[in-house]
């Protein structure tokens, strides 16, 4: 992650790059790259699990899109849409970092150099600068630079662009095929915008050291997707670099892998006007035949070939020798930007470690002082409330002993007080209570009298009834 970190640092110094980013498998097509295809539909039938989709980008714009091969480690094809010829550029070769490593955080293209030793399996499934060095090939571009300008030419100088190609190949393919696309095609396609091209190559079993496919083929597909619209097929066969055959896109498609569709609804088919073909095999054929029988270049070529011939014989172990340098010196620049970079890396590793620590210390010491800052409100808030309640508390503790202290001599004070009160309230009470005791005594006795007499004069007049004879009185 620092590495990362680092080099998007670098890349951030260098404005421009290109960016070419691996399609997901979970995206439509080529994603936003669909535009380079008549009705935004890829070709059909590339369905190999090691063929691996790339939208090709340059300043966070589409230019054109590839479709590379993992296995063989070179394009099968790129379509792209002609812009204008535009002046050689500056090449700046680039790489493709997740076609190696997936999981790489670098979503963009960038320059061999400055990922080494940053992306893991580097050149497992591509092929690396390293690998044309001293081969006697050079990478020859699918999507030519020379049909595109500023932008678009800048997005071609791709790996993922290039085919081996030996150099004389590579610049008969270049020649041929803008000359193809600027005489014959651009002129009698009705809409510039609506020309679609796709070049490619089919893979052979011979590798350039033992790793990258040379290309046995290179074919070239077009179609206007416009009114009197038109599709055409071109094929070089790369042991005849003098080659180049037109025939129809059906036929081109048998050529390639079985069950392969370039462009969607044949471009037109059956309905493609007959006479703008004609014209347009009537232009290649010309161009043809104007290489068989020799362009200014070529008779120049010719007219000084037995010159060139003994000068090459007398210069080829000079030329040896300097390609020899040449190696030697890439090899030393190489090593010497690889030290420099595990120096910088490691360097800029240290103070982003150093960066790192003080940052965390920083923290940790303002996170304390928040702390404490905060508790300080809340450790005063709560002496207060702990003083206020031990103030409360006391005042609780004083009622109580003034109340316990006041309770005892209050209440006896006022039995005391009672006392005569009720003493004196009470003594008619009494009085009363004795006379009537007194008044029923002498009531009771007087009754008892009169009841005793009233016994003893009833017995005594029983006694006189029963014992005295009545007769007597009559005596």
């Amino acid at each position: 992650m620092k590495t990362s970190i680092v080099f998007l640092l670098c890349i951030s110094v260098f404005p421009g790059f290109s960016q070419g980013r691996v399609v997901g498998e979970d995206e439509t097509g080529f994603a936003e790259c669909n535009v380079f295809f008549p009705g935004q539909v890829p070709p059909e039938g590339f369905t190999e699990p090691f063929h691996v989709k790339i939208c090709q980008q340059y300043n966070k714009e589409p230019r054109f899109a590839t479709l590379y091969s993992t296995k063989d480690k070179i394009p099968l094809y790129s379509a792209f849409k002609y812009t204008k010829p535009a002046q050689n550029a500056e090449e700046n070769w680039l790489v493709e970092p997740q076609i190696d490593d997936p999981e790489n955080d670098l979503h963009e293209m960038v320059h061999e150099a400055n990922i080494v030793g940053t992306v893991a399996n580097l050149g497992a499934n591509q092929a690396l600068t390293s690998d044309y060095v001293g081969s006697g090939y050079e990478r020859g571009l699918l999507n030519p630079s020379l049909l595109n300008e500023e932008d678009f030419q800048m997005a071609t100088y791709t790996l993922t662009n290039a085919v081996p190609l030996s150099p004389s190949l590579s610049k008969s393919w270049h020649r041929d095929i803008g000359r193809v696309v600027e005489q014959a095609l651009v002129p009698h396609c009705s809409k510039k915008d609506q020309l679609y091209l796709l070049a490619g190559a089919i893979p052979s079993s011979v590798r350039v050291k033992g790793k990258v496919s040379v290309p046995e083929t290179l074919w070239l597909a077009a179609c206007c997707d416009a009114p009197e619209g038109w599709s055409l097929g071109l094929v070089k066969k790369t042991n005849d670099e003098n080659s180049l055959a037109d025939l129809m896109v059906g036929e081109l498609e048998k050529q390639l892998l079985a069950g392969v569709h370039l462009f969607k609804g044949n471009c037109g088919g059956d309905n493609q006007s007959q006479k703008k073909i004609e014209t347009i095999l009537k232009a290649v054929s010309q161009i043809r035949s104007g290489e068989q029988v020799g362009t200014s270049d070529d008779q120049e070529a010719k007219d000084s070939g037995l010159v060139r011939k003994v000068a090459g014989i007398i210069a080829t172990p000079f030329i040896k020798l300097l390609e020899l340098l040449i190696y030697v010196f890439v090899e030393l620049v190489k090593f010497v930007f690889y030290f420099l970079w595990l120096v910088i890396k490691r360097v800029v590793g240290t103070v982003l470690d150093g960066v790192y620590s003080l940052w965390n210390g920083v923290v940790s010491y303002l996170k304390a002082i928040s702390m404490v800052l905060i508790s300080i409100p809340y450790d005063v808030g709560r002496v207060i409330v702990n003083i206020f309640l031990g103030f409360l508390q006391i005042v609780q503790d004083v009622a109580s002993l003034t109340y316990r202290i006041l309770r005892i001599p209050v209440g006896f004070v006022l039995h005391l007080a009672a006392f005569p009160y009720y003493s004196i309230c009470a003594i008619p009470s009494v009085l009363k209570d004795m006379a009537t005791g007194i008044g029923g005594t002498f009531s009771l006795v007087i009754d008892a009298t009169a009841t005793i007499l009233h016994g003893f004069y009833y017995l005594a007049g029983h006694i006189v009834k029963r014992f005295v004879p009545k007769g007597s009185s009559d005596d």
